[in-house]
């Protein structure tokens, strides 16, 4: 009996932290998946690209710093560097910090959006 109850003890510890670390390892991939979504189509400066990269870190609630960012572009290449530390609770009541680090290497793309239309070109016509 006393086996059992300890078996299904460590069992549950064993789920608990499964769980904890599973949950954040999937954050993670959904915000490196949305940073490279902005960078690829959303921003299109360092400024405004690390501004969204907060603003999404803030949607997925993790604890990403710009210091800890590195940006570097080329043409139509954009290179992003990151990383953040983590409290995950592995075990009721006791925290490991875990570091998440990622790169991201995005194509830019070329497409003006219609609202930033260029500069003297004729207005569209509706009919064909």
């Amino acid at each position: 009996m006393f086996k059992r109850l300890l078996q299904l003890a460590v069992f549950a510890i064993i789920a608990h932290a499964a769980y904890r670390v599973g949950d954040e390892y999937l954050t993670f991939i959904s915000f490196r998946d949305a940073v490279r979504d902005a960078a690829m189509f959303k921003a299109t400066n360092d400024e405004e690209l690390v501004a969204r990269i907060m603003d999404v870190a803030s949607d997925y609630g993790v604890p990403q710093e710009e210091s800890a960012l590195s940006i570097t572009r080329t043409e139509r290449q954009v290179n992003i560097d990151g990383r953040y530390d983590k409290a995950i609770e592995i075990l009721p009541s006791y925290f490991y910090t875990w570091r998440f680090a990622w790169s991201i290497q995005a194509t830019v793309s070329m497409i003006v959006p219609p609202y930033r239309r260029l500069p003297n070109l004729p207005p569209r016509s509706l009919s064909k």
